[in-house]
């Protein structure tokens, strides 16, 4: 795949959809943010009292904050995946058009996104602008859900590891035997370290949810002359013909990087950002 979009397309090619993608970016990651922050305080303040233990409050504080964020940000989220991904397929079906790749993709010619978007809300109104809002808060709800108990479980255990080999001072610092204090370095290491084994097993799990979202959002069914959007049983249907469970899987390693990727980038920006609004002058602590 990646050798033909270079061939065809040339780098420009991985980028379709970028500017849409963008473009959403801040609403969203605002509504992300905001809801992730009032739900972890919330839940955790709940759970601790209810006499969890810090690890299992933790997962179940950051859990329950990656549903809350993850629907509240589908709201813009989901009519900037379907404008962006209708971007995306629309350069691989051109350019193998000839071959009849998939006669099921949507076939409307789009310039940039603000043309697509306005191509898709008049042919099919608002809902077409949320196509696949359902499957998405049912593929991003959990997929948030178990990142964020996965990132502070692998979180806790990484740097659990590192203060085996040493010990905690007074203020809960760790300090290594020589003397040795977790720098900002360490800290976005283990970030990304935790943000990534985090990412493989969500994607691992929500795998299938994305296909089917993904494939509801870009293909569509001929009736009568007409074409139409597949519902979910269709797809489902569609993939359990093509191969099944494998079917459902195709991409992982691609999302799972992009997953990597992206999770890395906004979770060690976002602590960086929390060290700085505290503007406290203690020692950096993991």
């Amino acid at each position: 795949m990646s050798f033909s979009i270079m061939r065809y397309e040339g780098l420009r090619g991985f980028y379709r959809g970028f500017g849409t993608s963008l473009m959403g970016t801040i609403p969203a990651r605002a509504l992300y943010m905001g809801a992730l922050e009032v739900t972890k305080s919330s839940v955790g303040t709940a759970t601790v009292s209810l006499g969890f233990s810090d690890t299992t409050a933790t997962a179940l504080a950051n859990a329950a904050a990656g549903l809350s964020s993850a629907m509240a940000a589908q709201l813009v989220w989901t009519p900037i995946d379907v404008v962006s991904q209708r971007l995306m397929v629309q350069g691989y079906n051109d350019s193998n058009s000839s071959k009849n790749v998939n006669p099921n993709v949507n076939f409307c010619r789009y310039r940039n996104g603000l043309d697509a978007f306005r191509k898709i809300l008049y042919a099919d109104g608002p809902k077409g602008l949320y196509r696949g809002f359902g499957i998405s808060i049912l593929t991003y709800a959990p997929s948030n859900a178990v990142w964020w108990a996965s990132y502070s479980v692998a979180h806790k255990l990484i740097w659990s590891g590192i203060g085996s080999m040493g010990k905690k001072d007074e203020s809960g610092s760790i300090v290594m035997g020589s003397g040795f204090r977790p720098d900002s370095k360490a800290l976005v290491a283990v970030q990304g370290l935790s943000a990534a084994m985090a990412s493989g097993i969500s994607a691992l799990i929500t795998m299938p949810l994305d296909t089917i979202k993904t494939r509801l959002q870009v293909l569509d069914r001929e009736e009568n002359g007409v074409r139409k959007p597949l519902n979910v049983l269709q797809t489902v249907r569609n993939l359990v013909q093509e191969g099944g469970l494998t079917a459902c899987y195709r991409g992982l390693g691609p999302r799972w990087a992009s997953m990597a990727l992206s999770a890395t980038t906004m979770i060690t920006t976002y602590e960086f950002l929390k060290r700085l609004s505290t503007k406290s002058q203690e020692p950096l602590t993991p």
